[in-house]
């Protein structure tokens, strides 16, 4: 691995933690999942899963999702939306990997790298972004890497 190579593995693994502490903002109780947009080594976005904003923080009901909570990957790139910034060639950390809906608005959003640490039961996401070129990296969240 060249020094470059090492150095992005680590700001992958430092941005991946910090995506899995903004995951405790979410009000699910089923899973928590959050998210970060970096571009040029910056935080241009950040979002958790949840509901849109102005509705009650109750995700599920009857240990069912509600259809109208939002994903993290979603809540990333709206907020980009609404923003002066641009995701186009940026890099998505999020702490569970893309259902096909957020596949699909990663895509068109111009994010060229994802890096994830769980995976989702279903791959389509995964296999979506990898057929449009965009670079998909799994890292385990337990692997140690040396800091020095």
């Amino acid at each position: 691995m060249t020094p470059q190579e090492e150095k992005q593995l680590k700001l992958d693994h430092r941005y991946l933690r910090m995506a899995r502490i903004w995951a405790e903002n979410s009000y699910c109780k089923r899973r928590q999942v959050g998210a970060l947009i970096v571009k040029d080594k910056m935080i241009i976005s950040d979002g958790y899963n949840g509901t849109p904003s102005g509705f009650e923080n109750v995700c599920e009901e009857n240990d069912v999702t509600k259809p109208y909570v939002l994903h993290a990957e979603a809540n990333a790139i709206t907020k980009i939306a609404r923003s002066s910034n641009s995701s186009d060639g940026a890099t998505l950390y999020v702490t569970a990997s893309p259902c096909l809906e957020c596949a699909k608005l990663i895509i068109q959003s111009g994010i060229k790298r994802v890096i994830y640490s769980e995976h989702y039961r279903l791959e389509d996401g995964i296999n979506l972004l990898k057929r449009a070129g965009i670079e998909v990296t799994y890292i385990d969240p337990n692997q140690s890497i040396s800091e020095s």
